[in-house]
């Protein structure tokens, strides 16, 4: 039943969100405030963890391909499809609701235990619009980080089957161009742009709402991290069903 209240309450920020929006020369400082902190800020994990998971992708596809008859460019077309439709879209989503997800529940949080949200309503602000609606337009620019996170993944995959001997350069780019489909970069950049709306809001939702002190700021980002990690999963499911089923 608590499920049920919690989705209804969601739409209904949602709608106060996109209601009696601030003026424009606040909610500018606001979105450039949020691109630096949410989009800027991730950049160094988001390189680190893609470089190294596109080494491991290819190192584990070469590892299996231990019969002569199957040609060596399959680690390159295997690192690039795993790469483009799930490592960097979603697997990258997931450690940014850990981060971000986690800095905006307890950012709101804080601001509802000081009691600062109760301050922005008494001065006739709408709160909702002030707090989330910058976080939903600077996650906009996040197929821009997906981007970046494709290519390193691809780059490590490349040097790390390089480095290691597991195959050419040669054969590995040539994996990388057979049989491209730029319908995949869109439906990844689809997802991206369906799981950078849930990082902002559902996040956003439990810490505007939570109830308590420090301990319950606390216990709100853990929560909001699981079940945006969860919403996540089943979009991703959903879109894919729909775009490549």
């Amino acid at each position: 039943m608590q499920y049920l209240e919690n989705i209804g309450r969601y739409f209904i920020m949602l709608q106060k969100v996109f209601s009696k929006p601030t003026k424009w020369p606040i909610m500018k400082n606001l979105i450039l405030k949020e691109i630096d902190d949410l989009i800027y800020g991730s950049l160094g994990i988001i390189i680190f963890i893609s470089f190294f998971i596109g080494g491991v992708v290819a190192i584990q596809t070469a590892l299996n391909i231990d019969n002569p008859l199957i040609p060596k460019y399959l680690i390159g077309f295997t690192t690039r499809q795993s790469v483009i439709l799930e490592f960097a879209p979603t697997f990258t989503s997931i450690i940014m609701a850990g981060k971000v997800g986690s800095y905006i529940t307890s950012s709101i949080g804080t601001m509802r235990v000081t009691e600062q949200i109760d301050a922005l309503e008494v001065m006739g602000v709408n709160s909702l619009n002030y707090l989330i609606f910058p976080k939903i337009v600077a996650l906009m620019l996040y197929p821009f980080v997906i981007a970046i996170s494709m290519y390193l993944g691809i780059l490590g995959g490349w040097l790390a089957v390089v480095a290691g001997g597991y195959t050419t350069s040669a054969d590995f780019i040539k994996g990388i161009q057979i049989d491209f489909k730029p319908f995949h970069v869109l439906y990844a950049f689809t997802k991206t742009m369906a799981f950078a709306f849930i990082l902002a809001t559902i996040p956003s939702f439990y810490g505007y709402y939570m109830k308590g002190g420090a301990l319950e700021v606390g216990k709100a980002s853990t929560t909001s991290f699981v079940w945006t990690s969860v919403i996540i999963i089943i979009v991703n499911y959903i879109i894919t069903q729909l775009m490549l089923g």
